[in-house]
């Protein structure tokens, strides 16, 4: 699967898969716009993918729950890309809480990251995309699918993204571009920060739970290995004629 000749952005770049997907399509041939908050992580992780090559990458902060510093990025790496030919929004956070005890600042915090920062980077892409197509593949998750106790508001946060993601690829398909969501199964720094609020006894349950709801390996997959590989698919021509789905890639965890 080549990307040689795309121009792509990439947001929540600092990590996990973020980081993991900007080398995967900087090394498939692409240019990539790689954004963040996290300057430091996020420029060190876009210098080592632009190094490795064939591609090229390059670091802009943004901070995706803000509208106008989501179009001043976009600006900035639309004159280093030249153009635009996909975005991957990636951004997320996620915290934790009983549903009952959700503080207003956490529902917010979800929402804006998650929810916002979606509409946001979406918003800020098509402009670029509108005269020759292209891809948006927006990070949704299997908590906004069946939920994820202990998680209500990032949940919902996410099953608004899943929302916003169907309707917009049934608006914009008109323009040739394509709207689809991932719904990742990861090992990620999130998921050993969701794995380390548990006490031993819960984990030991936790771990026994996984493995009996995922078909392939009774754990999480690798970025590298599983994830990344699927992006750079989704970026590419053959996936063409794909839009307003949410895709899981998670060993059958969401097996209906």
């Amino acid at each position: 699967m080549t990307l040689e000749g795309k121009r792509l952005i990439v947001t929540g770049t600092a990590g996990g898969i973020g980081a993991s997907v900007v080398r995967g399509l900087v090394a498939a041939g692409a240019r990539v716009a790689a954004m963040d908050v996290n300057d430091e992580a996020g420029r060190e992780h876009a210098a080592r993918a632009d190094a490795a090559g064939p591609g090229a990458a390059s670091y802009f902060h943004c901070d995706v729950r803000l509208r106008g510093e989501v179009e001043g990025a976009f600006r900035e790496a639309m004159a280093w890309l030249g153009g635009l030919d996909g975005l991957v929004n990636i951004a997320g956070i996620e915290r934790a809480a009983p549903a009952e005890s959700i503080a207003d600042a956490d529902w917010d915090l979800m929402f804006d990251v998650n929810a916002r920062g979606t509409l946001n980077t979406n918003q800020a892409a098509f402009p670029y995309l509108r005269e020759r197509g292209g891809r948006i593949l927006n990070f949704g998750s299997a908590a906004g699918v069946m939920g994820l106790p202990g998680c209500a508001h990032y949940s919902a946060a996410k099953a608004a993204v899943l929302g916003w993601t169907r309707t917009v690829a049934r608006e914009w398909g008109r323009h040739g571009i394509s709207v689809n969501a991932a719904a990742p199964g990861m090992w990620t720094p999130m998921y050993d920060a969701h794995r380390a609020r548990m006490d031993g006894e819960a984990l030991a349950a936790h771990d026994r739970m996984m493995a009996g709801l995922i078909p392939l390996g009774g754990r999480l997959g690798d970025p590298d290995r599983d994830m990344t590989p699927f992006v750079v698919f989704m970026m590419g021509e053959g996936a063409r004629f794909i839009t307003g789905q949410t895709l899981a890639v998670d060993g059958g965890l969401m097996i209906p």
